[in-house]
């Protein structure tokens, strides 16, 4: 942990001198170096050229998305380019092969299915939709301090599993805050909302597949392998596992901080006076409901996720709910960098990096089960210290070529638990978002952090395989 904060102390010096450059590129050249001579030793093992390309590939990513010497999303662009590059040319190799299946990550259902919930999380936030679900916690809650915790976590879990998990609790986040200034800081009930309120953001959304970018990460990563989960069927094992893990983690905040005694008053807290047009209002809520709707019964109209996405991108826009402004502010760096990570994750299988990697880990002296969730507690582990999506996909494409359900299960667990990282503000855009309010000390995150290192990790390693078992 100090060695982490201490890399971000150094980063923000270098960026307050202007000289941040000096430390980007430093770390890059660092990075390089690291994976050069990785490869030089790798390629002792002689399993040619296309594997050592590859493994290089790989290796620096891994270490460009730790030490983010460049932007996440332009690590998933550099892999792209490099696969093009290596293997659609005879720069490298003197035979070239089809390139297609990296450029198609650009076009894959689950780079569909996230635009479309992008679109549909915007379209609530400019209705205030999102406000609302707020206004209607304080109203069904009201008071009683355990309560309103409860609600408030549910319903930033809830909302989390449609909008972005970092606005969710930005919204949550500013709308408590005046109860906070009264209530001060230091009181349990204000450390309970500012660390329940971003844990619930970032555990609920493995409540859906566009809750969280490892869960679509998952999903395209089976898609690759033949095996399709529609959105119902991941909510299945995502919704009850999400509302779980809050659950547990409310219980463990009440427990310690014994909130039951905190005096609360939310006639203090502001409304939303902001007027928003009937007709917009009516359209967002038709969409959500027409999306969603299509979304959860897949199974039988037969109608993929990809093409029902279309939906939220052509309604919100043609009742100007969501004009050309709003689309250039979606998050479009996340889909590079899935795009990225499924490239990668294709390249490792095509190549059969992942075959040779699986086979040294499952030569260890342990069972596939012992396997399985170790895989679960480095997703968890590497998502403390870098990009929850750059682990899942590290990790997601090995998982799937476990043998069986495991192959299954594995990256499902693997998401869950890269959606588990809570130990520190940079582990998760929702503590950052919290611990930037200057309210909150950064050791109060580690109640969560220590807890959903070890629960989200067990409780995926248990409620999955079973689904897994029932459904595949």
């Amino acid at each position: 942990m100090a060695s982490n904060d201490s890399r971000f102390s150094a980063y923000r010096l270098y960026k307050t001198l202007r000289l941040n450059w000096i430390f980007n590129t430093s770390t890059f050249i660092g990075n390089l170096a690291i994976a050069l001579i990785a490869t030089f030793f790798f390629r002792e093992l002689g399993y040619g050229d296309a594997v050592d390309y590859v493994f290089l590939i790989s290796i620096l990513s891994i270490g460009l998305w730790i030490t983010e010497a460049v932007p996440p999303f332009a690590v998933g662009i550099f892999i792209i380019c490099m696969m093009i590059f290596g293997f659609g040319t005879n720069y490298l190799f003197e035979e070239t092969s089809s390139v297609d299946m990296y450029v198609d990550t650009w076009t894959s259902n689950v780079i569909w299915l996230l635009l479309g919930g992008f679109f549909l999380a915007s379209g609530m936030r400019q209705v205030g939709l999102d406000r609302q679900l707020f206004d209607y916690t304080i109203k069904r809650f009201g008071n009683k301090p355990e309560r309103l915790l409860l609600g408030l976590m549910m319903v930033t879990a809830l909302g989390s599993m449609l909008m972005s998990n970092t606005a969710t609790t930005a919204m949550m986040i500013s709308s408590v805050t005046p109860l906070i200034s009264i209530l001060g800081s230091k009181s349990n009930f204000s450390r309970a909302l500012l660390t329940g309120i971003p844990a619930a953001a970032t555990v609920g959304g493995i409540g859906t597949i566009i809750g969280s970018t490892p869960n679509a990460i998952a999903v395209g990563a089976l898609q690759e392998r033949g095996i399709y989960i529609s959105f119902i069927e991941w909510m299945i094992v995502g919704f009850p596992t999400a509302i779980l893990l809050v659950y547990l983690f409310y219980r463990l905040l009440k427990k310690t901080l014994q909130i039951a005694s905190a005096e609360v008053d939310v006639s203090t807290l502001p409304k939303q006076d902001v007027e928003i047009a009937p007709f917009q209002r009516n359209a967002v809520i038709f969409t959500l409901i027409v999306t969603v709707g299509l979304w959860v019964t897949e199974p039988i109209h037969g109608i993929p996720v990809a093409a029902t996405a279309a939906v939220p991108i052509l309604l919100l826009t043609m009742t100007q709910v969501i004009t050309n402004e709003e689309v250039r502010q979606l998050p479009w760096d996340t889909l590079m960098l899935v795009a990225g990570g499924l490239a990668l994750g294709i390249a490792l299988v095509d190549v059969g990096l992942a075959d040779i990697a699986m086979e040294q880990i499952n030569s260890l002296p342990v069972g596939i089960i012992a396997i399985a969730f170790f895989f679960t507690m480095i997703g968890v582990l590497l998502s403390n210290v870098m990009s929850n999506t750059a682990a899942a996909s590290i990790l997601i494409p090995l998982a799937v070529t476990l043998p069986g359900v495991f192959g299954i299960s594995v990256p499902v667990m693997v998401a869950i638990s890269c959606s588990c990282a809570l130990l520190l503000p940079v582990s998760t855009p929702s503590n950052a978002v919290a611990f930037a309010t200057g309210m909150v000390e950064q050791k109060e995150f580690r109640r969560g952090g220590i807890f959903f290192l070890f629960v989200g990790p067990i409780a995926a390693s248990i409620i999955v395989p079973l689904w897994a078992w029932l459904y595949f």
